[in-house]
């Protein structure tokens, strides 16, 4: 007896899967995530595509070394192109985070800006770079995908703390100043203006 046609369901067959690409889930064939965020970056929006992977980040089941296994073995694949660029953020930044903030501290002083003290202490916290007489910091992250929530919650309440102390803080990733330090070091400046201004009319004024 014939199939009957089922129009919200498409077949699509692939002779490169390999075991690496194959999982079960509750009993049912289905491919890894890796391999699934592959065929479905031919198809769908990046911003779906980027939705997808975080969502996976969140369930612990994102896997670096998987996707980059996956994007290896299928570079004429439709949809590489656009995983790997989705991929760009969740690969580790070249430099350490000593040679970060050089690089970020010579950006600064190549642009003009005032400078800035580094390991400076404010309430209980060390912050990366400082400018104390505006209470305005960067902080450095260097990503790492680790899948644990607890550095997450940490520093958001490091930032609250920092807040209530009357500092504000911005963050640079390190891929983020790898790609664009002309944009990064712009908007720090930026910031630097905005915190000035806001002091000079009355805001914060904490010792």
């Amino acid at each position: 007896m014939p199939r009957k046609r089922r129009d919200a369901i498409r077949i699509h067959r692939s002779r490169t899967l390999i075991d690496a690409d194959r999982a079960l889930e509750r009993g049912i064939p289905v491919t890894s995530v890796a391999r699934t965020a592959l065929d479905l970056a031919a198809i769908v929006r990046f911003r779906n595509l980027r939705r997808l992977i975080r969502r996976s980040e969140e369930l612990r089941a994102f896997d670096l070394a998987d996707f980059r296994s996956v994007l290896a073995r299928n570079r004429g694949h439709r949809g590489a192109a656009r995983l790997e660029l989705a991929l760009a953020i969740y690969e580790p930044p070249r430099l350490t985070r000593s040679e970060l903030e050089r690089e970020f501290l010579r950006l600064a002083e190549q642009r003009g800006l005032p400078q800035a003290v580094t390991a400076f202490n404010v309430a209980g916290y060390e912050l990366d770079v400082y400018w104390p007489e505006l209470r305005f910091a960067v902080e450095l992250d260097v990503y790492a995908t680790h899948g644990a929530h607890e550095p997450f919650e940490e520093d958001r309440l490091r930032d609250e703390e920092l807040k209530l102390a009357g500092v504000e803080l911005t963050r640079v990733t390190g891929r983020r100043l790898e790609r664009e330090p002309r944009q990064v070091i712009e908007r720090v400046a930026r910031l630097l203006d905005q915190r000035r201004e806001q002091l000079g009319r009355g805001g914060w004024a904490g010792g």
